[in-house]
């Protein structure tokens, strides 16, 4: 039976603040001290003293809950500024200072919130996840944040719209600083975007390996053009590169097949006659290796564009019924033995399906033939001369499928990559376009003619890339162009050799100026026997800059040649699924220093400029509706600071989630959205 509680009159000795959250009271005999916010009874006898019901205040969660609420509606109704200061509203005033100190901290009471970058947190928010502007106007989202912080001011969207472009422009600085220093050249990708109210957009991304040999990207603009002024365009790229202050540092540009000739052909002989480019431009122009592959699957396609229709109705038919679908599996167990991989229907806008369907009904076309017996209303059926047609096509076609899966299963190919394989699709034509048959050999040399057109371009900038891998060099060029050229060979291998000695002379003589341009002024004895420096005249440096590339030319520069030959001598490293091109110039950049700036130069050239998910698409790039109401500029901004706060993203996942972060095997954001047949920009950006 509890004893009943007589209070007990404050006397002047109860001085300590702890009194303040602690009612005295007597219970028979003994006093005892009941807290105000948990009702918790400890000792309060004379000798118990009070450290035990300060540490009890410290510990307990009804006060300290009960003192931070008390102090938000405060600061609510006293704000002044963007800044708040939870721990300048004092509790508890009859604590020393060393009390309050120690029950601050311990309650978390030095709280405090920043308005500005709050706004700029959820700015950012906006750009990285690519939610609409006015997400801010939304009453969910108002409702959230008046709960999660009464202090916090909603803004309207232009207000967001403001806060954006103000990151943009800080993050283009810092991009700007990248840019400025990193150790190689830079190589760029032009892609064309259409949109649904028919407007064309030019993203123009910056690729390059950065001083520790690892691969980066950096969108640099996205902006509307009219692809029909050719003129235009290339005044834009022209203007863009001179904008980012790139254009002396420019390697290469990876064209879509949007851009003519006639574009090319006028941004090289702007930057030539500046003499911005090496070599007059021999890496400057680069085609899409993706689109070519693309191309050639179209080409193929068309040639039965009617047999793949009827294979389509066909296998629609069987799947529209469970009765006939039942009859096609047993009938398919009876004459092929089962019904794996059969009736696979393709998605037309992915034409890798497509290629599946045809293979897999080839498989069926017995099946196909038996089922119509049962069924009058049958779909027509394929001819057996049509049956050939769709083998021929399949058989093209999956060589395609294998070399294009190579290419997107990689997230940064470096160039070296692709030559090999379109060594072998020069091989494969080469076949195909001596067949008997008709439809095969006619097929095939509308397929060569697509393909000379992108070799004739390219062919040069991957042979070069191939012999900067040490496991190829010119023995693989030597090994293909022997096989594809003949009796011919000879010659397109001399050609390849003497580009790439070409090249590599460059660089020497760039590799000679700079640092000729960067010495040190050249010390002397003076007279007094002091050290003087003695100050190098510009004009006689400039005047000296055609002795140094005369003396390249025409000297045997055994330093110069021997670091070319002695690569290109020395034995080839041994193939292995292990190896790391990236890593083993990175490690050898000591040893083979010229060579090895070339190496960073050309490896990072984009040969392709499609995403892995896209890569087997046959639609264009379209803007989605949403994103075509953006205003210009808003519209740069959020695409270009999605993608570079992409690595911000990346290290809060790591920080958040190491262990799941490490097990995904593709960290990418992609800010143009996902690919729906043809590439579309996120809807979540609607202003």
């Amino acid at each position: 039976m509890e004893l009943p509680s007589t209070p007990v009159v404050k006397s002047s000795r109860l001085k300590s603040a702890v009194w303040n959250d602690f009612e005295r009271v007597k219970k028979g005999d003994v006093m005892v001290a009941i807290c105000k916010h948990c009702k918790k009874k400890l000792s309060a006898s004379a000798t118990s003293g009070t450290s035990h019901l300060k540490n009890h205040l410290i510990r307990c969660r009804k006060r300290c809950g009960r003192e931070l609420t008390q102090q938000v509606l405060v600061v609510r109704g006293n704000q002044k500024d963007s800044t708040f200061n939870f721990g300048s509203y004092q509790f508890g005033q009859d604590l020393s200072p060393m009390e309050l100190k120690f029950d601050q901290e311990q309650s978390r009471l030095d709280l405090k919130f920043d308005l500005e970058r709050s706004r700029l947190d959820l700015a950012r928010m906006i750009i990285l996840h690519e939610y609409p502007l006015s997400i801010v106007e939304h009453d969910g989202f108002k409702r959230f944040v008046e709960n999660l912080q009464p202090s916090f001011k909603l803004m309207s969207s232009h207000i967001v719209k403001s806060d954006c472009l103000q990151i943009y422009g800080n993050e283009k600085q810092k991009v700007y600083q990248i840019l400025d220093k990193i150790p190689g050249r830079i190589s760029l990708k032009a892609d064309v975007w259409g949109s649904s109210q028919e407007n064309k957009f030019l993203c123009l991304t910056a690729h390059y390996l950065d001083a520790f040999w690892a691969p980066q990207k950096k969108i640099l603009s996205f902006v509307m053009v009219d692809p029909n002024q050719e003129f235009s365009v290339a005044e834009v790229i022209v203007q863009l590169l001179m904008d980012w202050d790139i254009d002396r540092k420019l390697s290469s540009v990876t064209f879509d097949d949007n851009f003519t000739n006639d574009v090319v052909f006028r941004i090289r002989d702007r930057l030539t006659q500046n003499r911005l480019l090496l070599n007059s431009g021999q890496l400057f122009h680069v085609r899409c290796a993706v689109n070519i592959l693309k191309l050639i699957v179209q080409e193929i396609l068309e040639a039965i564009h009617e047999e793949t229709h009827k294979i389509r109705e066909i296998i629609k038919y069987i799947k529209s019924s469970e009765g006939i679908l039942q009859k096609f599996n047993e009938i398919a167990q009876q004459v092929i033995g089962g019904t794996e991989r059969c009736l696979y229907l393709d998605c037309p806008s992915q034409w890798n399906s497509t290629y599946f369907m045809l293979d897999s009904a080839i498989m069926c076309k017995d099946v196909f033939r038996h089922l119509q017996e049962f069924s009058s209303s049958y779909a027509p059926l394929l001819s057996d001369a049509e049956w050939e047609k769709v083998g021929v096509v399949c058989s093209y076609l999956k060589l395609f499928v294998e070399v294009n899966t190579v290419f997107s299963g990689v997230k940064y190919p470096t160039a070296n990559l692709y030559f090999p394989d379109f060594c072998d699709i020069n091989l494969k034509l080469v076949g195909w376009c001596n067949s008997s048959d008709l439809f095969a050999s006619s097929l095939a040399l509308k397929m060569r003619s697509k393909f000379d057109a992108y070799w004739s371009i390219c062919g040069l900038v991957l042979a070069i890339a191939a012999i900067l891998d040490p496991r190829y060099k010119m023995k693989l060029v030597e090994y293909y162009y022997r096989q594809i050229y003949g009796s011919n060979a000879q010659d397109y291998i001399k050609d390849v050799a003497s580009g790439m000695k070409d090249l590599h002379n460059e660089y020497a003589v760039c590799a000679t100026l700079t640092s000729f341009d960067h010495g040190l002024p050249c010390e002397v004895q003076s007279s007094n026997g002091l050290n003087a420096a003695l100050p190098i005249d510009n004009d006689s440096r400039d005047r000296l800059r055609g002795f140094d590339k005369f003396l390249n030319e025409t000297t045997d520069n055994q330093q110069i040649i021997s670091e070319l030959d002695k690569y290109l001598d020395e034995p080839v490293f041994p193939r292995n699924v292990d190896f790391n091109i990236l890593s083993w110039w990175k490690v050898n950049a000591p040893k083979y220093p010229i060579l090895s700036i070339m190496a960073r130069d050309v490896l990072g050239i984009p040969v392709c400029t499609f995403t892995s998910e896209s890569a087997f698409s046959t639609g264009g790039r379209v803007l989605d509706p949403n994103r075509t109401a953006l205003e210009p500029d808003i519209l740069q901004a959020l695409i270009c600071a999605h993608d570079w706060l992409g690595t911000e993203l990346e290290d809060f996942k790591f920080k958040t989630s190491p262990h799941k972060h490490a097990l995904s095997s593709d960290h990418s954001t992609n800010c143009f959205g996902s690919n729906r047949g043809s590439q579309l920009l996120s809807p979540y950006l609607l202003g």
